[in-house]
């Protein structure tokens, strides 16, 4: 039986309840965040049980050495967590040249940065948890004890990894890697058990610790005799210095709605340049040409200036508010005709990810997103702790002109961000899509089918996508309509129809009624999605 076989299209409906409801891309991470719920966990517990078992049941995409961000509505107030963690103080240019690179290298124990899931965890715990940490992080040991079947998108990407891995992954640094993700010398088939024991050990000291076991203590001690043993940067100094950091959440409005994202270091305003750009345009039609021609150049011009200015706000040429003005928006606006373009970077004026959301009936909400970065991240595990290492510093720029250039203690340009929904004060809700640099682009193809199109949940997440790739290139889904992606080919743009869904994100919304408080979620039909519901 051939279960990533499906030749008939299927349908998804949005859900609805009223006590609570948590919504990801794995089954039983969503059961667990529920489970807490019923415990008498609010949203905020429910997402810290989710986000910890989905490092367990999706390790394809995230883990306890990966990063973290999240947007937190409650008693009417929206707060921002960046726990995302700087590059290491050793770890500096001429340190990465001095071992023959001249540009960040992908994999290995170069990109190592640290980690800043488990201070999230905790932080999240200790201001709005009603649960111990140990406690919310039960669900979560337990299937890593147990263990847990494959799904089928987990299945098909866990065998990409170990395919390509084990072709590039041969030098002595990488055999945690396969002794924990590969124990029987291959990827565990879709179906079929996977557990690891040395997983549940570490997420046991970090709830048992409030994650001091992991920035202070035991893991910390293992961490840093690794990286001394095979040549890193990552040491003890640089974890316990840490500390996740609350911030100001940004935003911007859109059609009577404001549409929130987490301040650089993230890429989350690219998707608030691009709607403010959008908005200066012609108004959006259905299902028509010059809308979609007029929306992909709106993002590109906005990702373009993304990439070029956003990385920590102290190295920004430019302001985050200079990217949200008026001003900038109509200047770029009018470089959008009716032909694609090759985009440039403004000229400033001179002077492998997860995502989840939760909502319980005290109105609390949580837009929530951690990711190893690049799938399974560095490719570095410790031995012994199912601790994986994301790779975040390969989007260090090795010129030291650049403003995203590598400096010891400086955090990189961020890819995973949350995003949510507000309405004259109200809370609509949380929402993502997860998937490196589709996610701005997710972000505002999700905003504008829910807003302008007036698509519900479910159908704003189902609707095919475009993705931006640079230059004048645009890729498709297969199910994306012909004769719109012909007319883009006709403005100029190089459109590719990609048979593989895999490329576009990966997302998850809750909306919330104001009056009522019943919850209407979706879920991402492009992988293991599902929502767990009271």
């Amino acid at each position: 039986m051939d279960y990533s076989n499906h030749p008939y299209p299927g349908k998804r409906h949005t859900v609805f309840g009223k006590k609570g409801m948590v919504a990801t891309s794995q089954p039983l991470a969503a059961q667990t965040g529920l489970e807490i719920l019923k415990k008498g966990g609010n949203a905020i517990d429910a997402a810290i049980a989710t986000a910890a078992t989905l490092t367990v049941v999706e390790p394809t995409s995230n883990g306890i050495g990966g990063d973290a961000f999240a947007l937190v509505w409650v008693k009417g107030e929206l707060h921002g967590l960046n726990a995302s963690g700087p590059s290491p103080q050793e770890l500096t240019i001429e340190a990465v040249k001095a071992k023959g690179h001249e540009k960040m290298p992908t994999h290995g124990l170069v990109p190592i940065t640290v980690p800043g899931v488990p201070a999230a965890w905790a932080e999240l715990s200790e201001r709005f948890g009603k649960l111990p940490l140990a406690e919310t992080l039960e669900p979560a040991i337990r299937y890593a004890e147990e263990g847990y079947p494959l799904t089928p998108i987990l299945g098909k990407f866990w065998k990409k990894a170990y395919d390509n891995f084990k072709k590039t992954f041969t030098d002595k640094e990488f055999k945690a890697w396969f002794e924990t993700f590969a124990p029987d010398g291959r990827a565990p088939e879709i179906g079929e058990m996977w557990k690891s024991p040395g997983h549940a050990d570490t997420l046991r000291k970090i709830g048992d610790s409030d994650a001091k076991a992991f920035y202070e203590g035991e893991l910390a001690e293992k961490i840093d005799s690794f990286m001394t043993e095979h040549g890193g940067f990552l040491k003890k100094q640089d974890l316990a210095a840490y500390k996740a950091e609350w911030v100001q959440p940004i935003s911007t409005s859109y059609k009577g709605h404001e549409v929130w994202e987490i301040p650089p270091n993230g890429q989350g305003m690219v998707a608030q340049m691009a709607l403010n750009i959008f908005k200066q345009l012609d108004e959006p039609a259905w299902q028509s040409g010059n809308t979609l021609h007029q929306q992909i150049e709106s993002m590109k011009l906005a990702y373009t200036d993304g990439q070029a200015f956003i990385t920590e706000q102290a190295d920004m040429p430019v302001t985050a508010e200079q990217l949200l003005s008026d001003d900038y928006a109509a200047s770029r606006a009018k470089q959008i005709g009716a032909e694609a373009v090759d985009p440039v970077p403004y000229e400033l004026p001179q002077g492998g990810t997860v995502y989840l959301a939760a909502a319980d009936e005290e109105g609390n909400m949580i837009s929530y997103i951690q990711s190893n970065y690049m799938g399974f991240g560095s490719g570095i595990v410790i031995p012994g702790t199912g601790i994986s290492l994301q790779n975040r510093g390969a989007d260090f720029s090795l010129d030291e002109n650049h403003p995203n250039a590598l400096k010891p203690g400086k955090r990189t340009f961020h890819t995973i961000i949350p995003g949510f929904l507000t309405k004259a004060g109200e809370a609509v809700g949380p929402f993502g899509v997860m998937g490196g640099y589709m996610q701005p682009q997710g972000h505002f193809q999700v905003v504008v089918n829910t807003l302008d199109y007036l698509l519900n949940p479910q159908a704003a997440l189902d609707m095919p996508r475009w993705q931006w790739m640079g230059g004048k290139k645009v890729t498709v889904e297969a199910e994306f309509p012909n004769y719109l992606a012909q007319e883009l080919q006709r403005r100029g743009h190089q459109v590719e129809v990609m048979a593989d869904p895999g490329s576009f994100g990966r997302g998850q919304i809750i909306w919330r009624n104001p009056e009522t408080g019943v919850l209407a979620g979706g879920t991402e039909s492009r992988t293991d999605g599902a929502i767990a519901v009271w």
